[in-house]
């Protein structure tokens, strides 16, 4: 299953960058005198990725781990790292010594998705946005949507049948088109091509190495994300123009007391975009997996809805 393949992937790429005070480590020569996991560098920039990407995720991990241990230092993405696999490592660096840690991404993915992003602030800006995002998606601002995420979820079936199928490209399929609801409104169907034709190349592009010239995967995912902004800016403009109240999470960021310029806007919206897709895809693969499994829950939950429908 594809899920198998990418979640190790993009876990370890997150938990890499919550070294990022390991990684100062390396740029001074006094620091290269402290004690550092072991693990190997690879060559100067690429470091060890082409050794990741050719070949499953998990192999190039578990070689790692049992040649090194749960801990280990390595190169990626032009960045310098330190990767963790076990759970007591992860307990260290997420609750234990949570304050010595501060969660951070490669210069690259910033530059992808917008440095004003969600996930790459912090302190009050953070909290803002935080709370612009949740404000979209309390029970009375998503009643609207019901009907309609009701209706995208029939239209996915009804275009499965009679098909094999990767559940988890499905899911991401189905959940872009949702977060497209949820994030545009009504507006969505003008946008919605454009708008997947241009994620979908960012897309392609974002573990890929950050060499930003002609040909490459980065210099498309690149222009996809300038004209991605374009596409944004439209759509706010348009909005503004109209001067309507919108339920949806960009009327929610476009707020008159927000104060959020437009580019923030943009930045943020490509960033739930990109946070919703893969995760919420993967709980749903899991889902459908487990009640595939499991007969008697399946049951139980079809019971459950069944009964919610009557009341």
């Amino acid at each position: 299953m594809a899920l198998y393949f990418m979640i190790p992937l993009f876990a370890s790429i997150f938990f890499i960058f919550l070294f990022n005070s390991l990684l100062n480590l390396f740029k001074s020569k006094k620091s290269r005198d402290l004690p550092l996991p072991p693990g190997t560098l690879g060559w100067p920039y690429i470091g060890e990725t082409f050794q990741l990407y050719s070949q499953n995720p998990n192999v190039f991990f578990a070689s790692k781990q049992k040649r090194y241990g749960s801990i280990f230092k390595t190169h990626i993405l032009g960045c310098p790292c330190v990767m963790i696999s076990s759970p007591e490592a992860a307990k260290f660096v997420l609750v234990t010594k949570s304050h010595l840690f501060k969660p951070t991404f490669p210069a690259s993915k910033e530059r992808m998705l917008g440095k004003q992003a969600i996930f790459f602030s912090q302190g009050q800006y953070h909290a803002k946005l935080r709370k612009l995002v949740l404000r979209a998606f309390v029970p009375e601002a998503i009643k609207s949507f019901v009907s309609n995420i009701e209706s995208i979820a029939k239209d996915s079936l009804q275009s499965l049948e009679g098909r094999l199928i990767t559940t988890f490209q499905e899911m991401k399929t189905y959940t872009f088109n949702v977060a497209l609801l949820s994030i545009f409104g009504e507006d969505e169907v003008k946008y919605r091509e454009d708008l997947k034709r241009c994620y979908y190349i960012l897309e392609k592009g974002y573990n890929s190495m950050p060499i930003n010239i002609p040909g490459t995967l980065f210099n498309k995912s690149m222009k996809a994300r300038k004209e991605l902004a374009q596409i944004l800016a439209k759509i706010i403009s348009t909005r503004r123009e109209t001067k309507q109240e919108y339920n949806d999470l960009l009327g929610s960021f476009m707020g008159d007391k927000e104060g959020l310029t437009d580019e923030q806007i943009a930045d943020n919206i490509i960033g739930v975009i990109f946070a919703a897709r893969d995760t919420t895809a993967s709980v749903l693969t899991w889902i459908i997996k487990y009640l595939g499994e499991n007969p008697n829950v399946l049951q139980a939950v079809t019971v459950s809805l069944l009964l919610l429908l009557w009341d």
